[in-house]
């Protein structure tokens, strides 16, 4: 498995060895020894499925007390993945990082707990799969503006997505709960 670094501290990029003959690919998406080698020890306890039409922005998305780390792929389509830090201690607190991720470039996106994840579809359709580090608690969950005008998030040229009711009311990143 190959793995890019990016900006933020503790996110990684993860390129997977895929398989590929004229019959289709076979690729491992997970393998407990291969992540706990190149640093990801958590325990993942649930899995969870996502499909959205284009123009859906799903984020940003997080859990305080309880925070969730979370293996992020795409299976079928294209999106922009997108997380914030979370993490006052961090050296890349308060920025964002995007990746483009896609049933085609088959990366996987290691979002570490204390980050804000979200992200926006660009395909036609999207499914997104993730594991997560820690169940979810509805309670517990909180959410930062998209477009919060202090982050000046680049989600490449989005003037309305498609928004739930909770990401329409997210708080600014200097108004939400925080991690250590």
């Amino acid at each position: 498995m190959k793995v890019l670094e990016t900006p933020l501290a503790g996110v990684l990029v993860l390129e997977p060895k895929v398989f590929a003959d004229d019959r289709g690919f076979f690729l491992e998406s997970y393998n407990e020894k291969a992540f706990q080698e190149i640093g990801i020890r958590d325990k993942f306890v649930q899995d969870n499925h996502s499909y959205s039409k284009r123009g859906v922005l799903r984020g940003l998305h997080y859990q305080v007390e309880k925070p969730q780390g979370k293996l992020v792929r795409v299976v079928s389509g294209d999106v922009l993945d997108v997380f914030v830090d979370l993490r006052r201690s961090s050296s890349s607190f308060g920025r964002w990082h995007g990746v483009k991720l896609s049933g085609e470039n088959r990366r996987l996106a290691w979002i570490p707990p204390g980050f804000a994840h979200g992200f926006y579809v660009l395909s036609e359709s999207a499914h997104v799969l993730y594991k997560a580090s820690e169940f979810y608690f509805p309670e517990l969950e909180r959410t930062v503006l998209w477009n919060d005008p202090d982050l000046k998030i680049d989600w490449e040229n989005v003037e309305k997505p498609l928004l739930s009711e909770k990401d329409k009311k997210g708080t600014r990143l200097k108004d939400a709960e925080l991690f250590p």
